[in-house]
């Protein structure tokens, strides 16, 4: 008997009437513009580089003209189409612009890939002190004021990486910190992923092209109707230079480009292109009565940060229960009626609504109500997680890590070692702790706290005791 586990399961799911509150942008094919288009199989997209069908790598032809308006949309010198995700992005940005030893200022909260990126290169992460949000439990941005004077110790530094927006779609304005690194010679390389929509102004934030990064990489897919992996990197900069980057973009993505995804990369920046004042203004107006009928439910209340120095994208929203629901808990009652979250944390789930003012939100508001109806008050005694600012360094140039040798140790046992793998809740993939880092109290406490939640933990070992692999 034939077996195809991932064809049937994708098959299955399929046929059932759920809604997508997720990634990617294109709703699992059913964002309203997308149906709209009819497309045919999309095997018969599925091409190679034939003649008058352009070559990502060397593009001349359709490619190449793709990306020419691209660029003109986002404002960039220069924007390529990338098929290997964001991932493979970060990783090009770094590996042009850091070596072997080098400092370079990163964003704690940063995507996992960022620090891949760094450990291919052997640098050396300065870290940028965070905003917390105690009430939310999550991290938010860099703090301006500590992280300027971080950088002013570190002249040498070879670049600085940051992440706006946050997983959870918020953003701040990194105009005075980007200036000033510049003004030492210092590039900067923003992890733009869930930010591609920006471009189309309020009441979206500012995109952080506009407030002067000099490299920045967006994931078409996760809020534009593009196919998963599909990805942007835009260059605006007297600082880099792009032949570096094309030249990892060449050594890092596929010498076999998936056509699909580059079509639907092609498509998605023409729909953020045409999506007009009069559009955002009618998704604004179903957004801002879709949250007010949420609020209105006694069970459940949409929540955001309350610091003055962040602005909350409107696709993103986060849901707490006012009945004692763990994250967890909620996001398993919301898929009992086939809704589909982005994620889940210690008492909240994410959604991202479809950038779409033609949706209909009372199927969806009709399936919460359903949830609600047969919510009761429940207990968890798992009190309120709050992320800690982590102070710790790494010890080592992530050059000198690749010389070191392993041990599996119990987690409870680990305070005082070097960790030797990052250990990543899944999603939203920001590392609680990173390879080379020490390990402290702080680390072991909250990866207790979380793993009680029942999220996916990347690099922790569950057996009898949870353990975790450290530097020797």
């Amino acid at each position: 008997m034939n077996k195809m586990p991932l064809l049937n399961a994708l098959k299955e799911f399929v046929t059932k009437e759920t809604i997508s509150l997720h990634v990617p942008g294109h709703k699992n094919g059913k964002h309203t513009y997308i149906k709209d288009l009819e497309l045919p199989n999309i095997l018969s997209y599925d091409v190679t580089e034939l003649n008058g069908l352009d070559d990502l790598h060397y593009p001349s032809e359709a490619i190449s003209e793709a990306q020419n308006i691209l660029a003109e949309v986002y404002n960039a010198e220069e924007s390529f189409f990338l098929v290997n995700g964001s991932t493979v992005g970060n990783l090009a940005a770094i590996l042009a612009l850091c070596s072997e030893n080098e400092e370079v200022f990163v964003q704690r909260n940063c995507h996992k890939s960022i620090f891949h990126g760094l450990l291919l290169a052997g640098a050396k992460p300065i870290f940028l002190p965070l905003d917390i949000d105690e009430e939310l439990g999550q991290p938010l941005g860099i703090n301006i004021e500590q992280s300027l004077e971080v950088i002013k110790d570190y002249p040498n530094a070879k670049a600085m990486i940051l992440t706006n927006p946050n997983y959870y779609g918020m953003s701040q304005s990194l105009g005075n910190i980007i200036e000033f690194a510049h003004s030492m010679g210092i590039p900067t390389i923003v992890d733009e992923a869930h930010g591609a929509h920006f471009i189309i102004g309020a009441p979206f934030p500012e995109d952080a092209l506009s407030m002067g990064a000099d490299i920045v990489i967006q994931s078409a897919h996760k809020t534009l109707p593009a196919m998963t992996m599909g990805s942007y990197l835009h260059i605006k900069s007297n600082l880099v230079c792009k032949e570096k980057i094309k030249e990892m973009l060449r050594m890092l993505q596929s010498s076999s480009p998936s056509y699909p995804i580059m079509a639907s990369l092609d498509y998605a920046r023409n729909f953020v292109e045409t999506f007009s004042s009069s559009k955002v203004i009618k998704l604004q107006k179903k957004i801002e009565q879709f949250i007010e009928d949420v609020n209105e439910l006694a069970s459940l209340k949409i929540v955001t940060t309350d610091h003055l120095n962040y602005k909350q994208d409107l696709l993103k929203l986060i849901v707490k229960s006012e009945k004692g629901h763990n994250g967890k808990q909620l996001q398993d009652l919301f898929e009992t009626e086939g809704i589909y979250t982005e994620l889940s944390d210690w008492g909240h789930v994410l959604f991202i609504l479809p950038l779409d003012e033609k949706y209909d939100f009372s199927d969806l508001i009709y399936r919460i109500k359903k949830v609600t109806d047969d919510m009761d008050f429940i207990e968890n005694k798992v009190p309120k997680l709050t992320v800690p600012n982590f102070s710790s360094t790494v010890s080592y140039s992530y050059s000198g890590l690749k010389k070191k040798r392993k041990m599996v140790k119990d987690l409870a046992d680990s305070v005082g070692d070097i960790s030797a793998e990052n250990i990543v809740p899944y999603p939203p993939g920001v590392p609680i702790l990173l390879k080379g880092e020490l390990i402290t109290t702080k680390h072991v406490d909250y990866i207790y706290d979380i793993h009680q939640y029942g999220m996916t933990i990347h690099n922790l070992i569950e057996n009898k005791n949870l353990q975790i692999e450290v530097l020797i």
